[in-house]
């Protein structure tokens, strides 16, 4: 099984879209995103120097544009697994079909004037912290008042919060540990961007979305999102909520995934894949940074891809899929028959990360229970259909 992996902010780099304004229709199709998102895009991409591409208004739609852009070279009818880093999430979300590419764009627009003014309101920042016991790191942010933005494995926690905690720690580092800032505008993916989550709320609103047409990672809790609603949801939390790519990659092996692209601009998330996921189960990674990088993603995709991927859906009926890989235990209240509302806990999954509740995404009767008591589920398995109305 293949993924294709859309990678987030600070991962860009001066002139990177270079090589990809060779290809036919990339220059027109970046001038129309460039209207859609309120940013030259090309210019971004191919004259900015470092600074002027660090401004989070702008790089987030860039980083969104260039990773749809290689995509559509890509022959993503095989690709069965689509997962972003933070406003990766919004090319990913395009990628899996909740999305149309001038929807994703326009939000990583919007996203990122609105995440650039929260970190206008007060001083705010980052810092890497590298190394040393995920529990004692947890507890020393605590100590200080900051949140834990980004936990992205490989031994690398990114704090969040007010420059006077984030000096703290970095005089006090929790036992071997590295604490590295970060240039970055403010204390991304904690309640100090609750400002742009409203505002992006505004609008994701009014936006048209589909359920995935292929298996879509949240970074809520790495678990598969089965419904289009539900995904733009949780894109819209994820503004103040931490980016659990961790747990991502923990549904990437649960998965069986033996193949992964990275979209550009790529090695980020490749480098987190490769320390994480490692041994003989460890997948096959390419990194596509230009177009001389096509043929051997489109090779790697034809070697781990295919197969399809079902929405979970029929013809009259909605299926409720669980969100993570653990044993399942439905609501015992509940028989076939019963009727259930949108947003009902019908189950729960017991699974790695702890207690993962199973809700209804539709109002209907519960026609056929399709996983049991105590059953071993995967990420993505159908549990429970759900039809007609009452």
């Amino acid at each position: 099984m293949l993924a294709v992996l859309s990678p987030g902010q600070g991962s860009q780099k001066p002139g990177f879209l270079n090589p990809w304004l060779d290809l036919a229709g990339a220059e027109a199709r970046l001038r129309w995103w460039s209207a859609l998102a309120g940013v030259d895009l090309i210019h971004l991409g191919t004259e900015a120097d470092a600074d002027e591409i660090k401004d989070t208004a702008r790089t987030q739609p860039l980083l969104v544009a260039a990773a749809l852009l290689a995509a559509e070279h890509l022959p993503m009818h095989d690709v069965r697994v689509v997962a972003g880093h933070s406003v990766g999430e919004l090319g990913a979300a395009a990628l899996a079909g909740v999305l149309p590419a001038e929807a994703a764009v326009t939000l990583a627009g919007v996203r990122g004037r609105e995440m650039a003014a929260a970190c206008a309101l007060e001083p705010t920042g980052m810092a890497a912290v590298l190394g040393g016991d995920p529990d004692e790191v947890l507890a020393a942010l605590e100590t200080h008042g900051l949140h834990p933005a980004n936990r992205n494995g490989a031994g690398q926690i990114v704090a969040a919060g007010a420059i006077a905690g984030l000096e703290k720690l970095a005089v006090e580092p929790p036992t071997r540990a590295r604490v590295i800032r970060l240039k970055v505008a403010g204390a991304f993916h904690t309640p100090y961007m609750a400002p742009a989550e409203a505002a992006l709320a505004g609008v994701a609103g009014g936006v048209t979305v589909a359920d995935p047409a292929r298996v879509l990672l949240s970074n809520l809790d790495g678990a598969p999102v089965g419904y289009g609603r539900e995904a733009v949801q949780r894109l819209v939390r994820q503004v103040t909520a931490p980016v659990r790519w961790d747990l991502c990659m923990r549904t990437l092996v649960d998965l069986g995934v033996t193949g992964v692209v990275e979209l550009p601009p790529a090695g980020t998330l490749a480098g987190l894949v490769k320390r994480e996921l490692k041994g003989d189960g460890a997948p096959e990674i390419v990194t596509l940074n230009t177009p001389d990088d096509l043929p051997a993603a489109r090779s790697l995709i034809a070697r781990h891809g295919g197969g399809g991927v079902a929405r979970p859906s029929a013809s009259g009926f909605r299926v409720v899929v669980s969100p993570a890989a653990g044993v399942f235990t439905p609501v015992a209240e509940l028989t076939e028959g019963a009727g259930v509302h949108a947003g009902q806990v019908v189950g729960h999954v017991a699974a790695r990360q702890g207690r993962v509740e199973v809700t209804a995404h539709d109002s209907g009767l519960l026609t056929e229970w399709l996983a049991h008591h105590d059953d071993p589920v995967a990420p993505g398995q159908p549990l429970v259909r759900i039809g007609g109305s009452h």
